[in-house]
């Protein structure tokens, strides 16, 4: 649905964040943006979605350079989404239920609607008992899954994830691995996730790129990347624990921790 054909980006103070860039969401369901500060993955999604563009080059929605006029926008977001790294930036309403319904309200949804998809979307990340809550006093951990839930309940089809993990604690990471891995495979959204957790990249995704400086320093699937460390190194990125058990115990290529633990 979405790729990069040699897109530039320079910001106004003359910072080149991406420099000939070629990314091709279509390579995978679940797809990680890897790389150390800097690197332009922030950036990245912001022209995936349209509120940045290119400086050279083009972004291609749909078989079609994307224009960026309203109407074609609209379609773009109704398409895909993103989950902001602070939920704080993605929360408007003091009730949980209206928070989540925000984006289908401003779209003029009926109301049915929205509380049909607004519903589905508490119980698939698992906040039903909050929705009466104001948001204020819920925990930052619960607070990501309403950020989350506001964009499961738009129904995109592909939805961008900006640092899920970051500053939540084991139990709120798990939760968000097993809501991306159902919106993957029952839901069959393509998920694109961005984060400096590699141990959480190699768990949740299938394909990679890896951003150093700007450019793609590399890109495939997940055991391929992972299990290159000249890569990992020149892009500052630590080797997911499970590459570490298999290359220095000797141990199978697990695919996640509790698959290990099973042996």
């Amino acid at each position: 649905m979405l790729r990069m054909e040699n897109v530039t980006y320079v910001y106004e103070d003359n910072t080149v964040a991406l420099k000939g860039v070629n990314i091709d969401l279509r390579k995978g369901k679940k797809i990680g943006i890897v790389g150390s500060n800097g690197s332009g993955k922030s950036t990245m999604f912001m022209l995936f979605l349209g509120l940045l563009k290119p400086t050279t080059g083009r972004v291609v929605f749909n078989k079609k350079e994307l224009k960026y006029d309203k109407v074609t926008l609209s379609e773009l977001r109704k398409k895909a989404g993103i989950v902001f790294q602070d939920p704080d930036k993605q929360i408007f309403f003091s009730s949980v239920f209206d928070d989540v319904a925000f984006a289908l309200r401003n779209l003029k949804f009926d109301e049915k609607e929205i509380k049909e998809r607004v519903t589905a979307a508490m119980e698939k990340t698992g906040i039903t008992e909050l929705q009466n809550k104001p948001v204020h006093f819920l925990s930052y951990g619960q607070k990501k899954n309403v950020s989350i839930a506001g964009a499961v309940a738009m129904n995109h089809q592909m939805i961008f994830f900006d640092e899920p993990t970051a500053g939540l604690d084991y139990t709120s990471k798990e939760n968000v691995k097993n809501i991306l891995e159902g919106l993957a495979g029952k839901e069959e959204k393509t998920i694109v996730v961005s984060s400096h957790d590699m141990n959480f990249i190699y768990e949740v995704c299938d394909y990679i790129y890896v951003l150093n400086k700007g450019h793609v320093l590399s890109e495939g699937k997940k055991e391929t990347i992972f299990l290159d460390k000249e890569i990992l190194d020149k892009a500052n990125l630590e080797e997911p624990f499970l590459v570490k058990v298999h290359k220095y115990l000797g141990k199978p290529l697990y695919e996640d921790e509790k698959e290990l633990f099973k042996q």
